[in-house]
């Protein structure tokens, strides 16, 4: 198994897929617990939620599974929410706080991932946006994710339907950040929130660097929008998916549609 598949194209849209795979080596799968052999946290069915609402966009998916390890978290293992409960570079716990492993991989087997794993979904991540940087003066990073809209191990109450990331405006222009806040909030029967419980993950804040002309936004959706249940088996729900693609569809052509205005800046 290839660490990632890319799936190249013209548009100024390059879109992370870090978490969609499930393909776990077999030494490492016979490790986990019962309960991590369910792979429970992935972000289930969030590439078919995407495919084909933009034409010539660029996607770059990681095939394995972020209990092998997180592609969307920082290689030196730090947090990226400090003083928060969240899950490390290699989870030791699911997102409700339960144990995943019958025996925790020691430091060593962690970096040999790493360089087995994330390394190579971020090389090419960062082929793509340099690829697309430089036919279009500019690369715009969407970053798409999913989960389970009630988890109080990681925060309180139920999620917002849209969850808008871009650590604090620092990611992307101000007309990004707003053209994407606004379609969410103009969705009828939907909920969102900018930069609330998440900002934007490791991805996002590492690639998104405006004044290079390279911008990152990072999209959590709650399960509940497009999932028959959010528990075994993550059944994709065709009625709640189609009426959230029409959403998906209008804010992917839109930020593709801005990069002309933001590909001459410097």
């Amino acid at each position: 198994m290839t660490p990632v598949d890319v799936r190249r194209g013209d548009s100024p849209l390059v879109l992370g897929l870090p978490h969609t795979g499930t393909f776990v080596p077999d030494d490492i799968f016979a490790r986990l617990t019962p309960l991590g052999q369910t792979l429970g946290d992935t972000d289930w069915h969030v590439g078919r939620l995407y495919d084909g609402l933009l034409d010539g966009v660029t996607t770059v998916r990681a095939n394995f599974h972020r209990y092998v390890i997180d592609a969307n978290r920082d290689p030196s293992g730090a947090s990226l929410y400090p003083g928060q409960n969240t899950t490390g570079l290699v989870p030791v716990t699911n997102f409700d706080g339960e144990p995943l492993w019958l025996e925790e991989p020691n430091d060593a087997e962690v970096e040999a991932r790493r360089l087995a794993w994330h390394a190579p979904y971020h090389a090419a991540l960062e082929a793509e946006l340099e690829r697309v940087r430089a036919i279009h003066g500019v690369a715009i990073l969407y970053d798409c994710h999913s989960i389970r809209s009630n988890i109080p191990f990681l925060f309180d109450g139920t999620l917002p339907d849209f969850n808008i990331g871009t650590n604090n405006g620092e990611t992307c222009a101000p007309v990004i950040e707003a053209v994407v806040a606004g379609i969410c909030a103009g969705a009828e029967g939907y909920s969102s929130v900018l930069n609330g419980r998440f900002k934007g993950g490791w991805t996002t804040r590492h690639y998104g660097r405006p004044g290079d002309n390279i911008h990152a936004i990072q999209m959590e959706l709650a399960q509940s929008t497009h999932l028959a249940t959010e528990e075994l088996p993550f059944a994709y729900d065709e009625t709640k998916a189609e009426r959230l693609r029409v959403h998906l569809k209008t804010i992917l052509n839109s930020v593709a549609d801005l990069a002309a205005s933001l590909g001459g800046q410097s």
